[in-house]
């Protein structure tokens, strides 16, 4: 016995899902923004030896500026190139004072051996 079965109608059927190219997710990633967030703990014996605590935010600059988060905008490694880096030394110096310093110096140096080869 032959069965044959009628098409559903049109309006009670969705398409077939289509795979999504990584383009399409990768817009939808950037554009949501996506959170990975763990903790990762070594114990011994009960004891607590280390704990990582992951936390990652994947998002467009635009949606993290939406969020509140533009760390990069002052972090001085991102910021400043060679000669405009302002980092800290360990008696609160910055580098642009220790550049002077080692520039008054040299040209100490020089007015020294000046001297000594004219006299």
């Amino acid at each position: 016995m032959s069965q044959s079965y009628a098409p559903a109608a049109a309006s009670n059927v969705s398409p077939a899902p289509r795979g999504a190219s990584l383009a399409d997710v990768l817009e939808l990633v950037l554009d949501k923004g996506v959170v990975i967030a763990g903790d990762i703990k070594i114990n011994l014996l009960e004891i607590e030896l280390l704990t990582i605590k992951l936390r990652l935010l994947i998002a467009s600059v635009d949606k993290a500026k939406e969020l509140g988060i533009n760390w990069w905008e002052s972090d001085p490694s991102l910021t400043g190139g060679p000669g405009k880096i302002e980092a800290q030394d360990g008696d609160g110096g910055s580098a642009t004072e220790l550049q002077n310093r080692v520039s008054e110096l040299e040209s100490r140096i020089q007015g020294i051996e000046q001297s000594s080869s004219q006299g």
